[in-house]
C-alpha cells in the first residue's frame, strides 16, 4: 500500500515549574493510504499530544517538539511554515477533537462553523458552501440538515454534535482524519453509531484514520493496526489480531485483562493494573512500567527496553516477551 504518513522518533516536551515533562519520548509509526490505525493507552500516556503535534497544535511555550520527523506524502509537517501548515489543517489532514460538547464554539451557528473550512480552503462561494454543508450533514445522518445549519451547538445532543464534528472533518475531503477519543461522553448506543459511521465513510471515501482511544473494544472492531503507548513511548505494535490474540507486553496484558468479557463466567472480577502511571518528569532508568509489573526483574530496573521483533509486523518493548505465555495464564 502507499505510505501516507510516517512518524520517525517524535519527541515532545513541556517545560514546567516541576521540570521537563517528556510527554512523547521518541515514537515511530506509519499509516498507509486508506488504513485505520489506533493508538491505545491510559490517560496521560501521550496519545493526544503526539497526534496534535502532527498539526503543530502544541502551544509553544510551554510545549516544544524537540525532535523527530512527520513525513506526510514526503513533506515534513514539523518543518513547514506556519502558512503551509495552516493549508494542511482541515484540507489534507482533519481532526475530530475530544469532547464534542466543548469542541464547537458556542457563539457561532453550526452552519458558520461547518462552512468556515470550505471557505478557507476552496473557491466555493457562501451559497455553494452552504449547499455542501447540507450535503455533509445529510451524509453523517443528521435529519433536516438545512434547519440544523441555523442552530447553535447547545441545540444539539452530544451525538449530533459529534456528527457535526465528523462532517467538518470530511468537508474538504482530507486524506487523513485524526479522531481523538471520538466517542468520549457519549452513551454506548451513540458510540456504536458514531464508530460505524466513521468506518463506513472511511471505506467509501478512502480516507485514512488515526483513532486515539483507551477503549479496546473500538480497536478490536475498527483498527487494522494498533500502537500501545505507555509513559510517552510505544511499548507494543502490531495488527489488531496479533495484539488481541498474542499480546507480548505486560501492559497490553493488563489492558486486556481489565476489559469485561462475555465469554467469562458471571461474577468474574476484572483484574486492574495496580499502581499509577509514572511521573513523566522523573522517569529514571529502566522500564517505565516496571513499578506496576509483577514480572519485572533487575534488568528491567537498569535498562530501557527498545522495540524488538516478535514476529512479522509485531514488536514489543519488553525484555521478557518470549516468556509471556506463562504470564498470560497468570493475568487472565
Amino acid at each position: 500500500m502507499t505510505r501516507l504518513l510516517e512518524i520517525e522518533d517524535l519527541q515532545v516536551q513541556f517545560f514546567t515549574s516541576d521540570g521537563i515533562v517528556e510527554a512523547v519520548g521518541g515514537i515511530s509509526y506509519h499509516i498507509d493510504a486508506g488504513e485505520t490505525v489506533a493508538i491505545v493507552g491510559e490517560s496521560g500516556c501521550g496519545k493526544s499530544v503526539g497526534a496534535m503535534s502532527l498539526l503543530r497544535l502544541i502551544p509553544e511555550p510551554p510545549g516544544k517538539i524537540a525532535n523527530g520527523r512527520a513525513l506526510f506524502e514526503g513533506r515534513d509537517l514539523l518543518k513547514l511554515s506556519n502558512a503551509d501548515i495552516r493549508n494542511v489543517r482541515g484540507r489534507e489532514i482533519a481532526m475530530v477533537f475530544q469532547e464534542p460538547m466543548t469542541s464547537l464554539n458556542p457563539v457561532f451557528s453550526v452552519g458558520r462553523q461547518l462552512t468556515e473550512t470550505l471557505l478557507r480552503h476552496t473557491n466555493a462561494s457562501e451559497a455553494e458552501a452552504k449547499e455542501r454543508g447540507i450535503e455533509l450533514l445529510n451524509q453523517v445522518g443528521i435529519s433536516d440538515p438545512a434547519r440544523r445549519l441555523t442552530q447553535f451547538p447547545h441545540h444539539l445532543s452530544g451525538g449530533m454534535r459529534q456528527r457535526v464534528m465528523i462532517a467538518m472533518a470530511l468537508s474538504c475531503e482530507p486524506k487523513l482524519i485524526i479522531a481523538d477519543e471520538p466517542t468520549t461522553a457519549l452513551d454506548v448506543t451513540i458510540q456504536a453509531q458514531i464508530l460505524e459511521l466513521m468506518k463506513n465513510l472511511s471505506e467509501r471515501l478512502g480516507v485514512a484514520q488515526l483513532i486515539i482511544t483507551h477503549n479496546l473494544g473500538v480497536v478490536a472492531r475498527y483498527a487494522k493496526r494498533v500502537n500501545v503507548m505507555y509513559a510517552g513511548k510505544i511499548v507494543e505494535t502490531g495488527t489488531a489480531t496479533e495484539i488481541y490474540h498474542n499480546p507480548r507486553h505486560p501492559y497490553t496484558l493488563g489492558l486486556l485483562a481489565s476489559v469485561p468479557r462475555l465469554d467469562q463466567p458471571r461474577g468474574t472480577k476484572l483484574v486492574p493494573i495496580e499502581g499509577q502511571p509514572p511521573d513523566l518528569t522523573r522517569l529514571g532508568d529502566g522500564c517505565a512500567f516496571r513499578p506496576r509489573c509483577r514480572f519485572a526483574t533487575e534488568r528491567c530496573a537498569n535498562e530501557i527496553p527498545n522495540l524488538r521483533s516478535v514476529e512479522s509486523n509485531h514488536m514489543s518493548a519488553c525484555w521478557h516477551f518470549e516468556n509471556l505465555d506463562q504470564q498470560k495464564s497468570t493475568v487472565a
